[in-house]
């Protein structure tokens, strides 16, 4: 099979079966046509037209707030949202720029707005080979149960920014002291927009890379990974070509490792059709 796969994966959208949400004459979402419809119940919030979904509610950061959250407690007695443990996103269509308002983790998906993340790809070199850190996920994961992951990966919570989210979640779940997860190297990013179960996934990650010493050897603190273990990378990378094995976008974070590190040489097929669409950004 072709590792190209992933990537289409990860970028299938089908504009057609959405419209844009709007906060003034900012695109912040992209809103499926079902879940528009079901949108067109709260006018005060959200006006629907054929063409587009606009927020309307007007107000500061917790005003606005406020008001989407409301809805999404409506939302989810409807059960079109699962709540995420009460914990929050920011909506910021350009990282860096001032959050517009926040919005339960679960929701977003339903709202098509974009999400960051960071992910690290630990790894140790043992001679001439390296070797990477995979994780086992939970078997009680919401996403993607079971499957295998990156040493360290986790979503940008509102109000942490990027490098006390790859602290916190280092911590978390391997058990990485501080000291050892600033040492982590920041390598660009991955974007991608794919339908989802329940709207659209509209991502960012964040990549970084990290050497780990010898005498280092993770463990989980949070229950959300079952094990690590230390895989010649090449053999991750055959792997992610050849099943499914891992968590949708882990694959091409490990794609992306695989093309910096030298694993996936330039001989390969499909080496520069990947290069080029891992740098592709959603419009």
């Amino acid at each position: 099979m072709k590792l190209f796969r992933h990537i289409e994966r990860c970028n299938h959208f089908r504009a057609e079966r959405f419209r844009p949400l709007f906060l003034g004459q900012r695109r912040i979402g992209f809103v499926r046509h079902d879940n528009a419809d079901l949108l067109a119940r709260f006018p005060e919030t959200f006006a629907v037209a054929a063409d587009a979904v606009r927020l309307v509610a007007h107000g500061d950061f917790d005003e606005l707030s406020a008001a989407v959250d409301g809805v999404v407690e409506r939302l989810v007695d409807a059960g079109a949202v699962a709540k995420w443990r009460n914990e929050f996103f920011a909506v910021t269509p350009v990282w860096g720029e001032t959050p517009l308002f926040k919005i339960d983790r679960g929701a977003v998906p339903f709202f098509g707005m974009r999400a960051y993340g960071v992910h690290v790809n630990g790894y140790r070199k043992d001679g001439g080979a390296t070797r990477l850190w995979i994780g086992r996920r939970a078997p009680d994961k919401k996403v993607d149960p079971d499957k295998l992951d990156n040493l360290v990966a986790g979503g940008i919570a509102h109000p942490h920014g990027i490098e006390d989210t790859l602290v916190k979640e280092a911590a978390e779940e391997a058990g990485m002291p501080a000291e050892l997860a600033a040492r982590a190297v920041a390598r660009g990013h991955v974007a991608y927009r794919m339908e989802w179960s329940t709207g659209a996934r509209d991502d960012l990650l964040f990549l970084y890379d990290l050497e780990t010493p010898a005498d280092f050897t993770p463990e989980n603190e949070d229950g959300e990974i079952v094990h690590f273990t230390l895989c010649d990378a090449r053999e991750v990378l055959e792997r992610v070509r050849a099943t499914d094995d891992f968590k949708f976008n882990v694959n091409l974070v490990i794609i992306d490792f695989a093309l910096r590190h030298g694993v996936l040489p330039p001989s390969d097929p499909e080496y520069a059709a990947i290069s080029a669409a891992l740098r592709r950004h959603p419009d």
